[in-house]
């Protein structure tokens, strides 16, 4: 699971590092144990994780402001006795995603089957439709964009769509620009379906209606996916990959994975 917060006492003197490491493990103790038990009472959570009542609502207090958990009134069965039923505190649907799920294997296996089944191209009209589908809000975004904005246009959209995009000058000798992005949801498909990538290059081209050249991808082992844009118009006939070439070491795994 994704560190979820901060939270346990630690010795007074403790380096702050090691003060923020302990609460984080708690705190991730807090929402694992709510996870594997449902919605618990602070009392509930007390007892099975061997905290203090005090100690655990001050860790739920941070959770539930970081959205991984929510306060629900506790379901009573039956009459209800006197005074105030007990609080109870349950994942939000933000709070189960930071847990380990299996989308990414689930995603995998649905396009090994449609590649035994249909086709290797069939597996590559899938990408392009779903990148078509995802690219009608980059095409709102970069066609009201004046021409020399278009890439900046189209990083923004990118990362509203979460893809934490960013666009620069590309760096000499080349003339351009560079859209790289930080941040890949579906890099571990990518790793074993290219086509995805492919199809993602391939829209960015038509988007910004000139040829690209993917240099890097995070899916083949680089930090950012890194996708050159040169300035100027290129006729759309050019080549969307990048030359393999023995000195560029982004080129080189360009050249793996030509998106």
């Amino acid at each position: 699971m994704k560190n979820v917060g901060e939270a346990q006492e630690t010795p007074t003197g403790a380096p702050q590092e090691e003060l923020a490491t302990g609460e984080r493990s708690t705190r991730n103790r807090v929402a694992r144990s709510i996870l594997d038990h449902g919605p618990s009472t602070v009392a509930d959570l007390a007892g099975r994780l061997g905290l203090t009542q005090a100690a655990v609502r001050r860790h739920l207090d941070a959770l539930v402001q970081e959205n991984v958990v929510e306060p629900r009134e506790k379901r009573v069965y039956g009459a209800r006795g006197r005074g105030r039923p007990a609080k109870v505190f349950a994942l939000t649907d933000c709070g189960r995603d930071a847990f380990d799920q299996s989308y990414d294997k689930l995603a995998a296996e649905a396009l090994r089957w449609i590649g035994q089944t249909h086709g290797e191209e069939a597996v590559a009209a899938f990408a392009r439709a779903r990148v078509a589908e995802q690219a009608k809000a980059y095409r709102a975004a970069v066609e009201a964009a004046s021409p020399e904005n278009r890439t900046r246009a189209l990083a923004k959209a990118l990362t509203a769509d979460g893809y934490a995009a960013t666009a620069r000058s590309a760096p000499p000798p080349r003339s351009g620009e560079q859209l790289c992005q930080h941040h890949c949801p579906v890099a571990h498909v990518a790793e074993q379906y290219p086509q995805l990538c492919e199809a993602e290059t391939e829209i960015f081209s038509e988007l910004l209606g000139t040829h690209v050249q993917r240099l890097a991808t995070i899916a083949h082992g680089d930090g950012v996916c890194t996708t050159f844009i040169p300035r100027g118009e290129v006729p759309q006939g050019t080549p969307q990959t990048t030359p393999r070439t023995a000195n560029h070491a982004s080129a080189s795994t360009a050249g793996r994975n030509p998106a």
